[in-house]
């Protein structure tokens, strides 16, 4: 933590962090409270000790989702798929390293993300992308280094991919983020990612479009708004059919694999393991993994 870790900025955070962003807050506070449970699916003590320091702060919020957190208000299923997610996008940050060791990992829409502290080999690059607001609020809770920066930008403002090397292997993580954006803004990422980064992979989450059909989405808005205190305007708007869809977008996207909660057969899912034998449950919201090759790759 820098000296300043304890100095919070004065105005409210919901002043200062949108209701898109402000998301990232949940997916924190379940990596807290899972890494505090018996046998932990994932360990994260840094988001352990970040909570702390929001917590108080959250209390004093007038956002609904925010007094949930402050007393650990999540329901315990959110908590599991979190450290879950985390723990397969940790395990593909590794085994990406393991290819292209010294390689770059750019966290996409990264939120309060501690994913440098868990997978720091002493060699990997991690930038840490997303709104300036997110990252000033970052910034008094972690410190930047050699091999950890942050960029405050907004993911479709592709000036910030002028900031990486890109003779360099780069593994781009967008955890949580596709969802939010529209159908055409994701196309034209992936296709600039493959563009100015040949040769490097992106492992991103996604929703399933048919859930974003009417009268499916109204039930999804309500769902996530009851149940996470979520505001009207935090609500997908893009997702894929088939895990293999991005490979149309541009020449060169290549399929590599994908991930769905139920996969790992964790016990803390109880019946829910039940799902992944079922490809309509199993693939409502999943992580796809894709090469971003030059043509005919």
């Amino acid at each position: 933590m820098n000296e300043h870790a304890d100095t919070m900025p004065k105005t409210t955070l919901e002043d200062r962090i949108s209701s898109v962003s402000a998301t990232a807050f949940i997916t924190l506070f379940a990596r807290a409270l899972e890494t505090q449970t018996h046998s932990p699916i994932l360990s994260d003590p840094q988001a352990v000790t970040i909570v702390e320091k929001l917590r108080p702060h959250f209390a004093r919020s007038q956002r609904a989702l925010e007094q949930q957190l402050a007393v650990g208000r999540i329901p315990p299923m959110v908590v599991v798929t979190m450290a879950l997610r985390a723990r397969r996008m940790d395990a593909y940050a590794r085994d990406f390293l393991a290819r292209h060791p010294g390689g770059v990992i750019v966290n996409l829409g990264c939120g309060l993300d501690t994913r440098f502290h868990r997978i720091d080999d002493g060699r990997v690059v991690v930038y840490d992308l997303d709104l300036p607001a997110m990252i000033e609020l970052k910034c008094t809770l972690l410190d930047q280094g050699e091999r950890y920066r942050f960029i405050a930008a907004s993911v479709l403002d592709f000036t910030w991919m002028e900031r990486l090397d890109a003779s360099m292997p780069h593994l781009f993580i967008a955890e949580g983020l596709f969802m939010y954006l529209r159908e055409e803004e994701v196309k034209a990422l992936v296709v600039e990612l493959r563009r100015r980064f040949p040769g490097s992979e992106l492992v991103c989450e996604v929703f399933n479009r048919f859930w974003l059909r009417d009268p499916w989405k109204a039930w999804v808005d309500r769902k996530m708004q009851r149940q996470l205190g979520f505001s009207a305007d935090a609500t997908f708007h893009s997702g894929l059919e088939d895990s293999r869809e991005m490979e149309q977008w541009a020449e060169g996207v290549r399929f590599l694999g994908d991930w769905s909660y139920f996969d790992d057969g964790e016990p803390k899912l109880g019946v829910f393991n039940l799902l992944r034998h079922v490809s309509f449950f199993r693939k409502i919201q999943w992580t796809v993994h894709y090469r971003l090759g030059k043509g005919g790759e």
